[in-house]
């Protein structure tokens, strides 16, 4: 049987090099006060024995781990990809480091706690929403600053990022009926998702303001085919609506491929389409596709100073809530013609 490898320990380099234990752990410590004498003894003693240094004993004294967990779900959708590269590379030159916790969801962060009990983290991130009151409760107990995006619920240890989804989908509302759109449809998120009843929220009651009738609503639960699915339901039949906003662009994108594959209609002359999140495929010359920037790194960089400041030595005061507008990014989807 093969023995495991057993590492060199920081009492190891110090006997090689001459020098004391504590002078090895100045020599890896940023800003600590070492000669460049004793320094070089101790690195080419660490080389030698490939010593690397462990993180425990500078947790256990300081009880400050300088890890952050990041949960993810929903990978199918490009959005959350661009958002966790962009936290991991902000996180680690921040010099925090990584854990990743993956959950089935698309839009819950709830599944995870579970799992986040089991590790000592000095903070949570994530693109997902806190849904139940009692997920909040129990990331309240953790007592570690906590910050999720489009999350209905805040604390003393839960903050929220959010999307301003309501007032997007209101614009939406306005560019369709300013497009000649007098018929309308929405191809929805999960029932329970804050963003999706945000935008279907803003958009039915900007058509009541108009007086317009309020949108046919069906469930595409954030994936092409459900917006596929739900597009051939709403459109196969004589009253099929002229303007229809999707909770998220892969819903729109797989509902335009619906309406011109299965159903012979042109995108934008019979049905205009507009999405969310403009991930990369909204632009192809193939969908050309209306939507709003809900803009990823503005909410991480707002994430980040949550994160600053409730980890600063004493924590500072920070908002809680802090609400991120969206930008229309109009293409061809709308373009109608006269």
């Amino acid at each position: 049987m093969t023995r495991p490898k057993k590492y060199a320990s920081s009492t190891d380099v110090a006997r090689l090099a001459g020098v004391s234990q504590s002078a090895v752990s100045r020599t890896y410590k940023p800003g600590a006060s070492v000669s460049e004498e004793t320094r070089a003894k101790v690195l080419a003693a660490a080389q030698e024995l490939d010593y690397r240094p462990s993180l425990i004993p500078q947790i256990m004294l300081t009880q400050r781990s300088h890890l952050v967990a990041i949960v993810i779900g929903g990978m199918y959708n490009p959005f959350y990809a661009a958002v966790l590269e962009q936290f991991t590379s902000r996180l680690q030159a921040g010099g925090w480091q990584v854990l990743l916790l993956h959950v089935d969801s698309g839009h819950s962060l709830d599944a995870a706690i579970p799992r986040l009990a089991s590790y000592r983290v000095d903070a949570i991130v994530s693109a997902l929403a806190v849904l139940a009151p009692d997920t909040a409760e129990a990331l309240a107990r953790f007592r570690i600053p906590v910050i999720s995006f489009n999350t209905p619920a805040q604390n003393d240890f839960l903050s929220s990022v959010c999307c301003d989804n309501t007032g997007a989908a209101r614009a939406a509302a306005d560019l369709f009926v300013a497009r000649g759109a007098r018929r309308f449809g929405y191809i929805a998120g999960p029932a329970d998702s804050p963003a999706n009843q945000d935008r279907l929220g803003g958009f039915r009651d900007r058509l009541r303001e108009l007086g317009l009738p309020e949108p046919d609503v069906i469930g595409g639960h954030f994936r092409y085919e459900g917006g596929y699915a739900s597009a051939l339901q709403m459109c196969a039949g004589p009253d099929r609506p002229d303007a229809i906003f999707c909770a998220n662009d892969l819903v729109a994108i797989g509902a335009i491929d619906a309406l011109r594959r299965d159903l012979g209609l042109a995108v934008p002359d019979d049905v205009m389409i507009a999405g969310f999140d403009d991930i990369p495929a909204a632009g192809y010359a193939g969908y050309d596709l209306t939507t709003f920037v809900h803009d990823g790194a503005r909410m991480v960089d707002e994430s980040l100073k949550i994160l600053r400041a409730a980890t600063a030595a004493p924590p500072e005061p920070h908002e809680h809530r802090i609400v991120v507008p969206a930008m229309l990014i109009e293409r061809g989807t709308t373009a109608r013609r006269a």
